[in-house]
């Protein structure tokens, strides 16, 4: 069950973020940053529209989360993203000093975890796999549908 406050609820929005990604079609992925159980940023893929290879979902939501809270430090804020973080996200979330991280489905590919697995500085709480089958299902179905 999904119960307002917890990981899977704040995922359910991150995902909300990702389906918009898909409609305009933009890789799938979306995030959020939480801040005292309130959404503050929301955020998805837009590197197609902006033609900005570093317009992902997290780099945009780090951006919009620094704007609401006045500052440049996410100190006691959690990012929420669908898909887990790539090298260049990883870095930027160390630089904003997130303090959690929660992604759903792992990319195999390009995840920080196999390409610079120590990217994310120690104090990061790092949570993996919330809801991972649902947001993997939204990055398959993009795909699917693009090679038709």
């Amino acid at each position: 069950m999904i119960t307002p406050f917890d990981d899977a609820y704040y995922m359910r929005q991150a995902l909300q973020e990702a389906e918009l990604a898909a409609e305009e079609g933009e890789i799938p992925v979306g995030a959020i940053v939480v801040w005292k159980n309130r959404i503050i940023a929301r955020a998805h893929n837009q590197t197609e529209r902006l033609m900005d290879v570093t317009a992902h979902a997290e780099m945009l939501a780090i951006t919009a989360a620094a704007n609401a809270i006045g500052g440049k430090y996410l100190k006691d804020c959690t990012l929420y993203v669908t898909l887990e973080p790539c090298t260049m996200c990883g870095g930027a979330i160390s630089w904003s000093q997130l303090s959690k991280v929660v992604f759903g489905a792992r990319d195999e590919k390009r995840g920080f975890e196999r390409l610079s697995p120590n990217v994310l500085h120690s104090k990061i709480e790092v949570v993996r796999g919330i809801m991972a089958a649902e947001c993997q299902a939204v990055v398959d179905d993009f795909f699917k549908n693009l090679r038709k």
